[in-house]
């Protein structure tokens, strides 16, 4: 349920009304707007009193939620929610371009990668330590030894990094990392994403490789349920029947979100597709649909990279991405 309090409504009597809903065991989301104020009840609101509320003085409206993502949904927060990371805003008319390899793999393949995508403009720099792969026999990442090469790339060139993580137990060797990211097979690792409720940093969220719009919202909900809202959603590609790409980018993706959530949406074009000629296009058609950011992945020599060489762009043709991207978003920003 939530409660539109009317325009320039007084703040003690604004607290007053938090402090008896909450009395009534609810929980009490506050999203404050340009011009209104919204109150998300969330909890048993079904014998809460909707005409007596309603009948109050400083309050609008009444409506039901029937969604049962209530933290995540635009209706709770009708203002974009915009997330930031040092000097580096996602959302609310912010574009993030995260940029790197699949796999961290030595210092200078990461140092040298760190530099050009920084060069290219790119604001955050992506790499994996820990390495969720389907075969046990193929290379699982540097594990820690990753991360502080990642940490080390982010002194030398100011960029804020993302990573993805397996366990909760890992999460001490987190601390320093900007951006925490849970890759598709984790998306529904609830014991997981209670932990991550629990920090006080951003939050990438990626889609499940078989998962709904809906399920991909709740799972943002167990985050923000645990007090963390600092999250980004990520479209990567489902799998569907068709084989010519490694999975099916849904684009629509983006815009369902945007209307259902308050949450900023980036989209993965490189595990969308797996094929590193489509992922420019891809890039450009993300743009073009709305999306807050891009998740890149960049390789100084896809060829012998040890995982998703055939995704990785080269340091030069993520240039070239760039630059048209920049000029995609240029096209559409007035229509």
């Amino acid at each position: 349920m939530i409660a539109v309090l009317k325009q320039g409504t007084d703040e003690q009597k604004m607290n007053s009304l938090i402090d008896w809903l909450r009395a009534r065991g609810l929980d009490v989301h506050i999203s404050r707007g340009e011009f209104h104020t919204v109150l998300g009840l969330i909890g048993d609101t079904a014998h809460l009193d909707t005409e007596l509320l309603e009948s109050l003085e400083i309050v609008e409206s009444v409506k039901r939620v029937s969604d049962p993502f209530k933290s995540a949904n635009r209706k709770f927060h009708p203002d974009d929610t915009v997330v930031s990371v040092g000097d580096v805003k996602i959302g609310g008319g912010h574009f993030a371009v995260m940029a790197g390899p699949c796999s961290v793999e030595s210092p200078e393949q990461i140092a040298e990668v760190a530099s050009r995508v920084k060069a290219a403009g790119a604001s955050v720099l992506r790499g994996g330590a820990f390495k969720p792969r389907t075969s046990p026999y193929d290379f699982q990442g540097l594990k820690a030894e990753g991360i502080e090469l990642l940490l080390h790339a982010k002194r030398e060139t100011g960029l804020p990094i993302v990573t993805e993580i397996m366990n909760a137990a890992h999460l001490p060797l987190f601390e320093d990392v900007d951006i925490i990211q849970v890759g598709a097979r984790n998306m529904q690792n609830f014991e997981l994403l209670r932990e991550l409720g629990r920090q006080k940093k951003p939050v990438l969220l990626k889609r499940g490789l078989a998962n709904t719009i809906k399920e991909l919202l709740m799972s943002a909900e167990y985050i923000m349920a645990g007090g963390n809202e600092q999250i980004i959603l990520c479209e990567r590609g489902v799998r569907t029947f068709e084989t010519y790409t490694r999975n099916t980018l849904d684009l629509s993706a983006v815009t369902v979100l945007h209307e259902l959530t308050h949450l900023p949406v980036i989209v993965d074009p490189s595990h969308a597709t797996g094929v590193s000629r489509y992922v420019k296009p891809m890039a450009m058609a993300a743009a073009a649909a709305g999306a807050d950011g891009l998740m890149i992945e960049v390789h100084p020599n896809p060829s012998a990279a040890l995982c998703d060489g055939a995704q990785s762009l080269t340091p030069d043709d993520f240039e070239a991405l760039m630059r048209a991207v920049a000029a995609v978003r240029e096209a559409v920003k007035n229509v």
